[in-house]
């Protein structure tokens, strides 16, 4: 008999994964202890736990999965390749529908005006008091994404209008903002992506308490600063328009103790992820307010999985030893918040669970 971990370890399918399919009847184990609720799988299950990781990753309706495992096992290989042909058929149609939209959705982009074209090339000279920027570049460096293939991505975005300067980053699945004061400026409202390196630079200069010189001239920034100054090209595309993305309204928020809570991360219940996927933290927020951490099993409607790392990461870049956490659906993105300064908060998308 193989135990449930080492069927999750030899098929792909995750520990989580192998107790869905159990309760939903496709993959049934062949004892449970009756006292542990532990479950046991025979080895010839093995090949169907893989055939099943196979139409998953293949994204095979659950219907047509059920049939496909009943076939294979029956030997009926008719069946079994009509249900794979059929399921490979509708991919090819869902992609060449999905080819002549995005083929319209170019077509309508190309047509339009970039009206974003003139903010980046218009200009900035402004004055920000160093710790007030040095802490802005912190708080959000950690959200920037490395992705090749969303160069835009690849920097932190300067948004200036009237007295304040924003700087925003983010890699899709996640996103920190952060606000600084500014003088100086009383133009049209600016923005640039400043590259990573460059933001770094700027940063490294930082280290003083006086105010600095920052200029964003159309597509050049520097930074000077105690008689140094760092200089360079700012990104030559254009960022998401963030602003259509701040968070709702929660529906629970509550004040946490981060090292607490970080502790609670490292060392509470976490679900594996699957083929290379991060780990995830469950989490609920009880009726008086205490965040705790789900384990498997655990099928609270209210709770929120996140990539374990990436809140141990927003729970960095905080910097304060408490941090308002608000939540709202299962679906909707949960907010890390400063309890001091509510302009500097982060955001990471939830992760949908199977059970």
């Amino acid at each position: 008999m193989r135990s449930i971990g080492e069927m999750a370890r030899d098929s792909g399918l995750g520990v989580s994964a192998l107790r869905f399919y159990d309760r939903a009847g496709v993959l049934v184990p062949a004892w449970v202890d009756p006292v542990s609720g532990y479950r046991w799988y025979e080895p010839a299950q093995l090949e169907e736990a893989r055939l099943l990781a196979r139409l998953r990753r293949a994204g095979m309706p659950l219907a047509d999965i059920r049939l496909v495992l009943a076939g294979w096992s029956g030997a009926d290989g008719d069946l079994v390749r009509k249900l794979l042909t059929a399921h490979l058929r509708r991919l090819e149609q869902g992609l060449a529908d999905a080819r002549e939209e995005f083929s319209a959705l170019r077509s309508r982009l190309d047509l339009r005006e970039n009206g974003m074209t003139s903010l980046r090339t218009a200009t900035a000279h402004l004055s920000v008091a160093a710790p007030e920027l040095a802490a802005a570049l912190d708080a959000v460096r950690f959200a920037v994404s490395t992705d090749p293939e969303l160069p835009m991505l690849g920097g932190i975005l300067c948004d200036v209008e009237g007295e304040g300067l924003h700087v925003v980053s983010t890699d899709r699945y996640r996103m920190a903002i952060a606000r600084a004061a500014v003088t100086g400026h009383d133009g049209d409202r600016v923005r640039a992506i400043v590259p990573t390196p460059l933001a770094d630079a700027m940063r490294a200069l930082l280290d003083g308490e006086g105010p600095v010189r920052l200029s964003l001239d159309g597509d050049r920034v520097t930074l000077e600063a105690g008689g140094r100054q760092v200089a360079g090209q700012c990104l030559d595309h254009d960022f998401p328009d963030y602003r259509r993305l701040l968070p709702r309204a929660a529906t629970r928020r509550t004040v946490v103790e981060v090292a607490a809570l970080r502790e609670a991360l490292e060392t509470g219940p976490v679900r594996a992820g699957e083929g290379g996927a991060p780990d995830l933290s469950v989490l609920r927020v009880a009726d008086g307010g205490a965040v705790t951490l789900c384990a498997d099993g655990d099928a609270d409607p209210d709770r929120v999985a996140v990539n374990r790392g990436f809140l141990l990461d927003a729970l960095a870049a905080g910097a304060r030893d408490r941090l308002v956490l608000e939540l709202g659906a299962a679906t909707a993105p949960l907010t890390i918040r400063r309890p001091d300064d509510e302009g500097t908060f982060s955001m990471l998308m939830p992760v949908r669970l199977e059970d």
